[in-house]
């Protein structure tokens, strides 16, 4: 049996696709280990042709081509053909440290658990020329239930998928997959993983570096349509609150989490979205996709929820009116 699949969904990044491709061929592991499995999200650039020699010299990489579909598509594609028994998945705009993921696969062999979570590095995009490379610390693991990892390691704006081993069974047993066609798909796949999870080991080792502020980037650009993904986002979360056998604490760290992730999409709608009407549209999108969403934990929780409720309109626009002012003040110091 193969024992890792490497799932790289690729879209319009000719200029950084090399290295990310080039970065999982320098682990130190023998091809026979690993299988590499590109999925050409419709492209329209040179993306696939910039790497093809890359291709041509090893048999463990397959390339799916498919119709530009969105990379929660694109990711689910590659999980239903991938054969190892764990599972990568960078962003192609991104790469691995070198000769980083060897200990980390030996261990998830070794263990069997559920999650390998490793670090990570962020590097703004203009500052990559001047990158040296990774000193790594003494390799070290500490076992936890998914539960304990959650509360203890996820942080609500960090859902990154790409940093994560998954024992590909696992996934299949919890049906776990991607959203299909929205953006932040990472948000709720991430928080299910980790409260489904039984055992999972958190790395203290360098894994990925992760390019910040790329142009172009799909993260880059805040929009309606961009908020419709949001909300959708935080549906599925919220609606985890279900899965049987929370404790209380994981219960309020979840649901502090979508509180996170709703404060995160008004600051984008206030800083980002210049017409009123634009605005209301965002609310309600929210309130169509998250009609069930109530926060609780405090006065200032109940007032927003209560607000988001009866007056949405008017809550964003006076959110709008603090940002504007707020603005004006930093200008003038």
């Amino acid at each position: 049996m193969i024992e890792l699949s490497i799932i790289v969904p690729v879209y319009q990044v000719e200029h950084y696709i090399r290295k990310c491709v080039e970065s999982i061929f320098k682990q130190g592991l023998d091809d026979s280990r690993f299988e590499v499995i590109i999925v050409n999200d419709g492209t329209k650039d040179r993306s696939i042709e910039v790497i093809a020699d890359i291709i041509s010299q090893h048999d463990n990489v397959t390339v799916i081509n498919q119709k530009n579909e969105s990379l929660s598509v694109a990711r689910n594609k590659g999980l239903s053909v991938a054969k190892g028994e764990y599972i990568l998945m960078p962003d192609s705009d991104d790469f691995l440290v070198e000769n980083s993921l060897s200990p980390l696969l030996d261990k998830a062999l070794e263990t069997k658990v559920d999650l390998v979570v490793a670090d990570f590095l962020m590097i703004e995009d203009k500052d990559m020329p001047h990158f040296s490379g990774v000193v790594q610390k003494e390799f070290s693991v500490q076992e936890k239930t998914g539960q304990q990892l959650f509360l203890d390691d996820l942080n609500p704006r960090q859902c990154y998928v790409w940093r994560t081993l998954y024992r590909k069974a696992f996934l299949i047993e919890n049906h776990i997959s991607f959203i299909r066609g929205i953006n932040y798909q990472d948000v709720p796949f991430t928080h299910k993983c980790y409260l489904k999870a039984q055992r999972c080991l958190r790395a203290s080792w360098i894994l990925y570096i992760y390019r910040l502020n790329r142009p172009g980037a799909a993260t880059t650009i805040f929009t309606v349509n961009k908020s419709r993904s949001y909300s959708i986002a935080m549906a599925a979360t919220w609606n985890l609150r279900q899965i049987i056998g929370l404790t209380p604490d994981t219960l309020h760290k979840l649901e502090e989490d979508v509180y996170t992730s709703f404060n995160t999409m008004i600051y984008h709608t206030i800083y980002s979205i210049k017409k009123r009407k634009e605005r209301k549209q965002v609310m309600d999108i929210l309130k169509y996709e998250v009609p069930q969403l109530n926060f609780t934990h405090g006065i200032r929780q109940k007032v927003i929820s209560f607000m988001v409720r009866y007056v949405p309109y008017l809550y964003v626009e006076l959110y709008y009116l603090y940002g504007k002012i707020a603005f004006l003040k930093a200008r003038k110091k």
